[in-house]
């Protein structure tokens, strides 16, 4: 951590000397050591890693801003920064909504960094890969293991500095039989959390209880999701829906105050419980925000300029990296249920993965268990209907058993009618975290029981 702090201060003398006292700037300095080791046809075919360190300048100088970055730490590399940033604000159209920068404020620290999983070794992710082939028990397996650590500095020109080094880790992998993929995947701060034989006995039992799967016709089913699918669900909630960019466009069908949700649902943005660095691309210091309580919208998240054009406080919510895309909640979790039974995972059975989920099911008279929803596309943004494929299984629950394997379906469905005042029926006690595809984001939740998802045709149209 000292070093990307140092890196990031080193920078701000940097722009102090060449660009004088008026300028305003802010420096993200991150080392990232990103360690994968992957699996096809049941065999590790590739072990990759890689280590970056990322100096990103933000600036605003005489009015105009401007923002680089660059992976060549050495003096000329921060030098050369500063001059091409310094040169880009001079050029640059001017910026009426300039927020300012981050002022002095502690972070809250992000926890223990597990030195275990930051420092963790080939052999390592490779004997949870054996373990997971080995549980599949002959079927053909593929996926990944992958170890993630961060170290981050950050300091601006208003005297703001923060840093803190954090880890992570994620198995991913699915099971073949007869062509039917069975899937199992966890992430976790910790990789000795991390079970390659339970994931792997999960994704093969999947796998064979999806044989021979019946086409059932469109229509809307009640559903139980598993929490991978729900996963999806927080992904484009916190993207379109508490995104403050949006929000302030009035593209967004957030209402803070409403009661939008059914009062089973609770979402949290808990940066400081999750993998993720304590404060944003901006220095602003991350929290434990509710954006539902109990069913009402409570809040969206903010960076500096869209909280400035709303007329609020930065949440801590800058994803300045991503460009333009806006604040988003990169550690949303959905809060399980305390009361609606099931527990712990168990022993696996059938396609059911653990008891929690199980509690769901057996409350069903008649409807579908959805393993993962993918390939997800937002149809309109503003009620944020969206489209998009089953994956990985589909079940029929009949008089609360799973009987039959189905067909993957599409569907088109509004996420936020989905979770609506009584529509949700169920919220399993056992929550799961996933990892996202962007390395800097994880989404927790249990399983949901839904009374209604609509199903638009089969997945080939």
């Amino acid at each position: 951590m000292s070093s990307e702090l140092d890196l990031a201060g080193r920078v701000v003398e940097l722009v102090r000397r060449a660009a004088g006292p008026s300028a305003e700037a802010e420096v993200n300095a991150v080392r990232k050591e990103l360690a994968l080791t992957r699996f096809a046809n049941s065999y590790i075919h590739q072990n990759v890693a890689e280590a970056t360190t990322t100096v990103a300048l933000r600036l605003h100088l005489d009015g105009r801003t401007a923002a680089a970055s660059t992976t060549l730490t050495g003096d000329d590399g921060l030098r050369d920064l500063v001059e091409r940033t310094v040169a880009a604000a001079r050029l640059g159209p001017l910026d009426p909504k300039w927020p300012g920068l981050a002022p002095p404020a502690p972070a809250p620290g992000a926890g223990d960094c597990d030195e275990a999983t930051a420092q963790a070794s080939p052999d390592e992710r490779a004997e949870r890969v054996r373990a997971f082939v080995e549980a599949a028990n002959g079927l053909e397996t593929a996926g990944y293991c992958r170890t993630l650590y961060r170290s981050g500095g950050f300091a601006n020109t208003a005297g703001q500095s923060a840093g803190d080094r954090v880890a992570e880790a994620a198995l991913d992998g699915i099971a073949r039989f007869g062509g039917v993929d069975g899937v199992a995947r966890l992430a976790s701060a910790r990789l000795a959390d991390l079970d390659g034989a339970v994931l792997g006995a999960r994704a093969a039992v999947k796998a064979r209880a999806g044989a021979a799967p019946v086409e059932l016709p469109p229509d809307r089913y009640e559903v139980v999701l598993e929490p991978s699918a729900v996963a999806d669900l927080l992904h484009n909630l916190s993207a379109y829906g508490f995104n403050g960019r949006i929000h302030n466009e009035r593209q967004s069908f957030a209402a803070p105050g409403e009661r939008q949700f059914d009062p089973a649902i609770t979402l949290v943005d808990d940066a400081p419980g999750t993998p993720g660095l304590p404060y944003d691309a901006e220095g602003t210091p991350r929290r434990r925000m509710a954006l539902v309580e109990r069913g009402v919208t409570r809040a969206v998240a903010h960076d500096r300029r869209t909280a400035a054009e709303a007329g609020v406080a930065s949440t801590g919510h800058s994803t300045s990296e991503r460009g333009n895309w806006g604040p988003m909640a990169l550690n949303l979790r959905l809060e399980p249920s305390a009361v609606d039974g099931g527990g712990a995972p168990t022993e696996v059975s059938g396609p059911v993965a653990d008891s929690a989920t199980a509690a769901l099911v057996a409350r069903v008279r008649r409807g579908l268990l959805v393993t993962d929803l993918w390939y997800t596309r937002v149809l309109d943004p503003k009620s944020l209907v969206i489209t998009g494929l089953t994956r990985n299984g589909v079940w029929l629950i009949e008089d609360g058993e799973v009987t039959t394997a189905v067909r993957n379906f599409r569907f088109t469905q509004s996420y936020p009618k989905a979770l609506a005042p009584g529509a949700v029926l169920g919220v399993g006690t056992h929550s799961v975290m996933h990892a996202d595809g962007w390395d800097t984001a994880w989404w927790t939740a249990p399983a949901l029981r839904l009374a209604s998802w609509n199903f638009t045709g089969g997945a080939s149209g």
